[in-house]
């Protein structure tokens, strides 16, 4: 991608202000300029509620920029509800929308505004004999039932299965809890999402794919969107244009993205996507070996990254073609938290997974520019990140 000079400059003091080299990571060597301060990274283990967990840490970091407090929300308090509402929309839908373990981002804000909020202490989700999440078991007892009531075996729905799927739902998650203590006061799960310095009206998600018209509200169509959400739909540089003022301004994202590219090294901490070799890139030498690989063999070794390399040059067009394929699935939620340069200078975004600390960069990973707009599927930001001639768009 094209980088205006003055923009460069501006780069390179940033660095001498904010440097903070990370070792090499099969030949990269990233360094942090701009980083927002988060809570402690939280770790979903098996179980599929990435949606949950970026969305909860991404209101965390909210409360942590607006207050200085740091906070650890339930997770499964959310999950409980969102399990419950997914549920009776399936068997009112005759079992014809999706259900499992996959959520949205929308998901979280949607059950903060109308059941509330609770703290982790209160309400861990571990009520089946293990110490960290694994939802296997759950999603199967839960699938089996409502796929079960929504063939209405007895001609009409019962008065009874709602209580069956709630009695699933605490028997794995616990019983959801009317009131509770902290920090020395009595709240309602409401009455403490009150508490909290969130307007869930101050939020605002965004999507880019050129299939439906920019600057209008869309409903994007991927199966864990069950709430059928809207996003303002945007060109994709202004989508990312979003994304660099909030994180220049200390706004955490949300960032739903594909992640089965070839290119997703979360192992080594990083996400690209490399161009690839063509026979006018090579020698002789490297030719002769070329021509002898299969197109499988020639598309694996693209993905033998040892360091910095060209990464193509993503359209619109090319963007969407991927989505129309399916080719970019909506696959991840995690949260940008920050950007860097590696050593030739390439910006990338530090990104909060949710997949444990135990990793190169303690959970954290980086996404190149050219990563984050062939792959992102939505953001969700505070509007106050989103810069005012973008925000005239979408309201005009």
């Amino acid at each position: 991608m094209k980088h205006l000079i003055c923009g460069a400059i501006a780069l390179s003091v940033a660095i001498g202000a904010y440097a903070d080299e990370k070792a090499d990571s099969a030949g990269f060597k990233f360094t942090d300029v701009k980083v927002i301060k988060t809570t402690p990274v939280r770790d979903q283990n098996k179980s599929g509620t990435c949606w949950c967990f970026s969305s909860t840490t991404f209101f965390e970091d909210e409360i942590l920029r607006k207050t200085g407090k740091e906070i650890d929300l339930s997770e499964m308090f959310t999950v409980w509800h969102t399990y419950h509402d997914k549920g009776e929309k399936f068997v009112r839908m005759n079992g014809k929308i999706n259900f499992s373990q996959g959520g949205s981002g929308f998901d979280v804000p949607y059950v903060w505004e109308r059941y509330g909020v609770v703290p982790e202490s209160v309400y861990p989700g571990l009520n089946y004999g293990e110490d960290n999440h694994a939802h296997s078991e759950l999603e199967s007892a839960l699938s089996g039932y409502v796929n079960a009531v929504a063939k209405k075996p007895n001609k009409r729905l019962s008065t009874a299965w709602k209580n069956g799927l709630e009695g699933i739902l605490d028997a794995y998650l616990g019983e959801q809890p009317a009131t509770f203590e902290y920090e020395g006061k009595t709240y309602t799960p409401k009455s403490f999402a009150e508490s909290l310095p969130i307007n869930i009206d101050d939020y605002i998600a965004v999507t880019s794919f050129n299939h439906h018209p920019f600057y209008k509200p869309v409903v994007l169509e991927v199966a864990d969107n069950w709430l059928f959400g809207q996003f303002q739909n945007l060109p994709m540089e202004e989508m990312k244009a979003i994304v660099d003022n909030a994180v220049e301004k200390g706004y955490p994202v949300v960032w739903a993205a594909d992640v089965s590219e070839g290119g997703f090294k979360w192992g080594n901490g990083f996400a690209i996507m490399p161009k690839g070799k063509s026979e006018a890139d090579m020698d002789g030498t490297e030719l002769s070996r070329w021509v002898k690989l299969s197109a499988a063999e020639r598309e694996r070794s693209k993905y033998n990254i040892n360091g910095p390399t060209e990464e193509i040059t993503v359209t619109q067009e090319m963007r969407q073609d991927m989505f129309d394929r399916q080719e970019t699935t909506d696959d991840h939620g995690m949260e940008i938290v920050g950007y860097a340069v590696d050593q030739k200078g390439n910006k990338y975004y530090k990104v909060r997974n949710s997949w444990t600390a135990n990793q190169i960069y303690d959970g954290y990973f980086y996404v190149s520019e050219p990563y984050f707009l062939a792959k992102t599927l939505n953001i969700y930001v505070n509007k106050e990140a989103v810069p005012a001639n973008i925000m005239k768009k979408m309201n005009k």
